[in-house]
């Protein structure tokens, strides 16, 4: 007892003089970790949210997104700080900010934005996470809740652990899924404010929220027919913010800063569709392309076939599907190999994934390249159980493919299907070729006939093109369009 009292006051002792000027308010608040300390966390992460997401292949909008930022920057809080802003070759739809002033926006949610000013609503928000210092607050509170690091990091030097990677899962979450409502709507009132100080229109920042809260309805909609979690932007609230009284009360509060006498700021709608048109839509190119139950992809010059029906997921490491009753998975995947590694598809599978105890060898059935596949045990998304494996060889690499069931008794039905995908891999065809290149943005001007109706028909988009047509064009969920109106479509 008497050592939880010490542990207290100590912890009390350490709080007292861990608080600094919070940078926009000017008020003391609870700071664990110094500006130098945060900058150099954002530095040393910056690299692997690079690797993970990739930067996406257009000088051209990354200057426009980086000047864009830039100007918003001159009107901040925090001044001092160097800025990096990146558009992610990403689908996803969302933006986030590593403390210390790295920016990143996805390519995915610009296809939702119609205006320049809306651009700079997103920016100017996650900009306002960085100049509030919410990731740094986030991570002090976490910190200040756990005596027992406090006293060792301050009577144990040796005991300290790695900060970076202490407060990267503290804010893991925070930065994909938000901050909480007070820190997101501190957000929203200081990107109006910068919106404002930069001539632009604050109240884009409404639309923008309003746009992405119809494309979370949606999307959260969508995931729940196809069994899996939405994927949505985290600086949007539970209401729409048509309802939304307090966010249109600080948006309204940036008014007091425009620079132009109180007139309606700036939108810039046309310079900004003018970088959009081209833009990639749906799946990165450079991690291959799904079209229905086919995969194709580009720089590793193949194409694989899934059984109808069957929902594909691309990650960066793996392709992976489900079957409609989410009793059978696939996954497949590139076997690291050394260079100048000449192995076989059966060495492969015993050697490098280190399988044993196989049942049901031999070559893949029907495949026009060099194979092996056998059965194993191994885990899998339904536990450890019998699996199918197999390995197919191609311009010296080597891809693995896994299959697996929930029952035993299902996988006999269903391993004709494992090995069919496995035999469907080839070079990619001429056609093929073209439709791996995925799907882009384009722009267009309305005709008096034109209708979402007509371009969904006309769309390659697979499921939903009508209404995911009127999303990113801000027509959700039954506006038309007005002849000599400029229209995103998917091509």
């Amino acid at each position: 007892m008497q050592w939880l009292n010490f542990g207290l006051a100590a912890l009390a002792a350490v709080l007292l003089v861990s608080c600094a000027a919070n940078p926009v308010t000017g008020e003391q608040d609870l700071s664990l970790m110094s500006e130098e300390r945060e900058i150099a966390l954002g530095k040393k992460n910056h690299p692997e949210i690079l690797k993970q997401y990739g930067v996406y292949d257009d000088p051209k909008l990354q200057a426009y997104v980086n000047r864009i930022g830039q100007e918003l920057v001159k009107h901040s809080h925090r001044t001092n700080l160097t800025y990096t802003f990146t558009v992610l070759d990403s689908p996803d739809v969302n933006a986030f900010a590593l403390p210390g002033g790295y920016i990143y926006i996805t390519r995915g949610i610009l296809a939702f934005i119609n205006s320049e000013a809306e651009l700079a609503a997103v920016l100017g928000h996650e900009l306002g996470h960085v100049t509030a210092r919410h990731g740094v607050q986030q991570y002090s509170k976490a910190m200040a809740t756990t005596v027992g690091f406090t006293l060792a990091t301050i009577f144990v030097p040796e005991l300290r652990t790695d900060v970076s990677q202490q407060l990267m899962n503290i804010l893991g979450n925070a930065m994909l899924s938000g901050y909480g409502r007070e820190d997101e709507l501190e957000a929203d009132r200081l990107g109006a404010e910068y919106l404002a100080r930069t001539s632009y229109e604050p109240g884009a920042m409404i639309d923008v929220i309003g746009i992405l809260k119809n494309q979370e309805e949606f999307e959260k909609e969508r995931a729940q027919k196809e069994d899996r979690e939405p994927r949505v932007y985290h600086g949007v609230f539970a209401s729409h913010p048509s309802a939304d009284t307090r966010l249109q009360q600080v948006v309204a509060a940036a008014s007091k800063y425009k620079r132009n006498g109180g007139k309606p700021g700036r939108l810039n709608r046309d310079p900004y569709l003018a970088q959009l048109d081209g833009v990639v839509f749906g799946d990165s190119v450079a991690q291959g392309i799904r079209r229905g139950n086919a995969f194709y992809h580009e720089g590793l010059n193949f194409s694989l076939t899934f059984p109808r029906g069957w929902q594909l997921s691309n990650e960066p490491k793996a392709l992976s599907a489900i079957s409609p009753g989410r009793d059978a998975a696939m996954e497949v995947r590139l076997v690291e190999l050394k260079k100048d590694e000449k192995l076989t598809a059966k060495q492969v599978l015993v050697n490098k994934l280190k399988l044993g105890g196989l049942k049901q060898e031999g070559a893949v059935p029907g495949s026009k390249l060099p194979g092996y596949s056998a059965i194993a045990r191994i885990a899998t998304p339904f536990g450890r159980r019998n699996a199918r494996v197999s390995v197919v060889m191609y311009q010296d690499r080597a891809y693995a493919f896994f299959g697996a069931t929930k029952t035993d008794e299902l996988l006999k039905q269903t391993d004709p299907l494992f090995l069919q995908v496995a035999a469907s891999m080839h070079a990619l065809t001429a056609r093929e070729r073209q439709w791996a290149k995925g799907l882009r943005i384009d722009i267009i001007r309305a005709g008096r006939n034109t209708s979402f109706k007509g371009l969904a028909h006309a769309s390659p988009i697979p499921n939903y093109p009508e209404r995911l047509l009127r999303l990113i064009n801000d027509k959700y969920p039954d506006g038309e369009l007005q002849a000599g109106e400029a229209v995103k479509i998917i091509h």
